[in-house]
């Protein structure tokens, strides 16, 4: 079976965007303490709701974009989480350091927005589960 060029880059595109985030989510795990104080620095309220907030995206809804499945969904509300992120903690136009992360975090928040527009591709759980449904109904 030859996969067409456009999932294969589907597929890859997912795994790049999501990779970002399973390592940050692997960093928070490991240092929760320092995750916690951070969150709590930046001034956002409940710093232990807003830890695992972010487990959640980034370990969870990561997880789900590689597989590619409620692919749609799952990328919409990380490009929300990344939007977020940069406006809470990147917003410091003057420090050329913060610009660079809001800035790619902007551009993060595009990417997962162009997945969410195209979909997952044919190398996803969501394309298997409308070949299962289309072959079921056959029957």
């Amino acid at each position: 079976m030859k996969i067409p060029i456009d999932d294969l880059t589907a597929a890859t595109g997912r795994v790049l965007l999501a990779s970002l985030f399973l390592v940050n989510g692997a960093g928070k795990v490991a240092a929760p303490a320092t995750t916690r104080a951070y969150i709590a620095a930046a001034g956002i309220p409940a710093p232990d709701v807003a830890y695992l907030l972010a487990l959640a995206v980034e370990l969870g809804l990561a997880t789900v974009l590689i597989a590619g499945f409620r692919t749609r969904l799952a990328a919409s509300l990380m490009a929300l989480f990344t939007l977020a992120t940069a406006l809470l903690f990147h917003a410091h136009a003057g420090d050329q350091n913060q610009l660079t992360h809001f800035l790619k975090n902007v551009a993060i928040a595009g990417g997962l927005l162009q997945v969410a527009a195209s979909g997952a591709g044919s190398l996803s759980a969501d394309a298997m589960l409308v070949r299962y449904r289309d072959l079921t109904a056959r029957l």
